[in-house]
């Protein structure tokens, strides 16, 4: 924890902050405010009623980016941590208040959908606006955003866009970053900056990257304009099969994707993940998924590719029904967060992930690597009722691996992250940047992986050090997010055993 910077105590920053907004849009209830300090990093810390970050000074609820752009300025000259926020649905610290009398700037009542445009194939929305809520309007006029994250009953726009968010049909459909055509948001000082939404441009670099991915550590986004597409679902076709091992199937991922067809679901699970997912079908052993959707003609051409690859290799067919079943089934709402926050409470026993990405040479050895480690040098291995992982997003160069572990908590909460997820999380991390990957593929950095970004981006950090010079250089904006910071890395995040040499995050 870091102590407060700002050039006010704490009763002057609420007494300032209510001149700025209404007295209704500052919060300040001492268990609403716990509650902010923390996402859903610390599910199960939280949920015992345990918060060990410092509690911020108040929620600021801004309605518009004048009121966004007004709170900025008050912090920006008086020092106040600033943590931004929409759907709440990050998992990797990002909203956690490393800093004393933060504020957190909750942009979730900006939730007007400003235009949708079925000419251009383009919607804008403000930031609090929630993807299900746009979604649902869209498929009433035959279109979709195409974006579809276990989160999207809960995620809002900023949060999105924020944390380089991706959706379980990223395959066919991209990321949010090859979603957003035009965006706004607003600085430190003040300044409300809009790009805007073109088809493509050649007028220097890209600069909507600026704002993608910031996870609130250069500035707040207040909205989003995105792309559209025809929504035709009657034509999906579900594919599944069993393999004998994960070489084999991401095999079988490479050669559909790299073959020119572009499915909107392409998945591999282990056998252990697998078990957990499809347990009325998978035997013990991977299961390959796939979904084609688009046009009648586009469906019918990649089902074929993908029961012509599937021939090429020894595997046992699903029933169709059954992925069609599983997959409308996926997603997280709050009730499967309550009944997840039941078994935490009654079972001690808790599910996390850590999603990284690799070339399609070294996802298998990745994949590999990362299970020696832990079954050999992981002290609390028999702590664990499932280790395994899953390929869900794939790519013309290679694939993104999504480790997934439960463990029995055996230990006080407060040490239950220091204990089970941060040293696997960090076996995963570093693995994944000995084999040349990137320790991160869509979650955030938030603050409990920034320990590693200097490994992750090598000879081109000051590249992402000069732009939180730039456009943050008071400090103010989620301090020890993305950007190394002294004292804003949770305690909790720091492995002992995990050292690096040189820019490729080689283990030490």
């Amino acid at each position: 924890m870091i102590e407060s910077t700002a050039s006010l105590d704490r009763a002057a920053i609420l007494a300032r902050l209510r001149t700025l907004l209404p007295a209704d849009q500052v919060e300040t209830s001492e268990a609403v405010l716990k509650e902010a300090s923390v996402d859903r990093f610390k599910k199960y810390q939280s949920v015992n009623g345990i918060f060990d970050a410092p509690t911020p000074a108040a929620i600021a609820y801004a309605t518009s980016a004048e009121e966004v752009s007004a709170v900025l300025q008050f912090a920006n000259e008086h020092l106040v941590n600033i943590v931004p926020r929409t759907g709440r649905t990050g998992t990797e610290g990002g909203l956690e208040t490393s800093v004393a009398d933060t504020i957190v700037l909750d942009c979730s009542k900006m939730d007007r959908i400003i235009g949708i445009d079925p000419e251009n194939m383009q919607a804008t929305v403000q930031a609090g606006v929630p993807l299900q809520v746009l979604e649902d309007q869209l498929r009433e006029q035959g279109l979709t955003t195409g974006h579809s994250p276990q989160s999207k009953p809960l995620a809002q726009y900023g949060g999105l866009v924020a944390t380089r968010s991706i959706g379980q049909f990223s395959t066919l459909y991209g990321a949010i970053e090859d979603m957003v055509t035009g965006l706004e948001a607003v600085f430190p000082d003040g300044g409300i900056q809009k790009i805007k939404d073109v088809p493509r441009r050649s007028a220097g670099p890209d600069i909507r990257h600026i704002v993608i991915g910031n996870e609130g550590a250069l500035c707040v986004v207040t909205e989003v304009t995105i792309k559209l597409f025809k929504y035709m679902p009657d034509n999906n076709s579900f594919h599944g099969a069993l393999v004998d091992d994960m070489r084999t199937g991401v095999a079988i991922l490479r050669e559909v994707v790299t073959n020119g067809f572009s499915p909107s679901v392409a998945r591999l699970y282990s056998p252990d993940d697998a078990n957990q997912h499809f347990s009325h079908f998978s035997k013990n052993q991977c299961v390959v998924v796939f979904v084609a959707e688009g046009p009648r003609g586009i469906v019918k051409a990649t089902g074929d590719e993908i029961d012509r690859v599937l021939a090429q290799h020894r595997h046992e067919r699903v029933d169709p029904q059954l992925i069609e079943d599983w997959f409308d089934n996926l997603n997280w709402g709050q009730d499967k967060i309550d009944a997840e926050k039941a078994a935490m409470l009654s079972n001690q026993q808790l599910g996390y992930t850590t999603e990284v990405s690799a070339n399609w040479s070294e996802v298998a050895n990745l994949y590999d690597a990362v299970m020696e480690r832990i079954r050999h040098e992981y002290p609390h291995y028999a702590d664990l009722p499932m280790l395994g992982g899953h390929s869900s997003h794939s790519y013309q160069t290679g694939t993104n691996m999504y480790f997934v572990y439960d463990y029995r908590i055996d230990c006080a909460v407060e040490e239950e992250i220091a204990k089970y997820h941060v040293p696997l999380n960090a076996i995963i991390v570093e693995e994944a940047l000995r084999h040349g990957g990137s320790m991160v593929h869509h979650h955030g950095i938030g603050k409990y992986r920034t320990p590693w970004t200097t490994a992750e981006h090598g000879t081109a950090y000051p590249m992402l050090a000069a732009l939180k010079e730039a456009f943050d250089p008071n400090g103010i904006m989620n301090k020890g997010t993305i950007f190394p910071v002294d004292g804003a890395i949770p305690a909790a995040a720091q492995h002992p055993d995990t050292t690096f040499t040189g820019p490729a995050g080689l283990r030490g």
